[in-house]
């Protein structure tokens, strides 16, 4: 059964219990998947062959799409499409975000 309901705490603790990872897989229905992104460090990410949003959790950080730099902060909701450059920059220890993957491969058409 997919879930429909899920929390920070959740995501948290299924996060721990995956060793070495900094993602976790929270819900899948058709083309969405929700993650939730906890990078340590360094944010490794490369471009996604999907559309994303970014609501983040907690923390801060800068976010750098495509070499256009803002900060964000918990509340903070941010759109990617599909296959551009984007990194979380200089983000805080207690940085975490949730992450929404959707729509066909190569993105919506605009």
């Amino acid at each position: 059964m997919i879930p429909f309901h899920t929390t920070v705490e959740k995501a948290r603790h299924q996060l721990e219990s995956e060793l070495q990872q900094k993602f976790t897989i929270m819900m899948k229905h058709g083309t969405m998947q929700v993650e939730f992104f906890a990078p340590e460090n360094i944010d490794t990410q490369s471009p996604h062959k999907q559309d994303e949003l970014y609501i983040i959790a907690s923390g801060n950080a800068i976010f750098n799409r495509n070499q256009e730099r803002i900060h964000c902060k918990t509340g903070d909701v941010l759109f990617v499409p599909a296959a551009m450059q984007h990194r979380f920059e200089h983000f805080s220890e207690d940085f975490a975000t949730w992450v929404i993957f959707y729509g066909p491969q190569g993105g919506e058409i605009q």
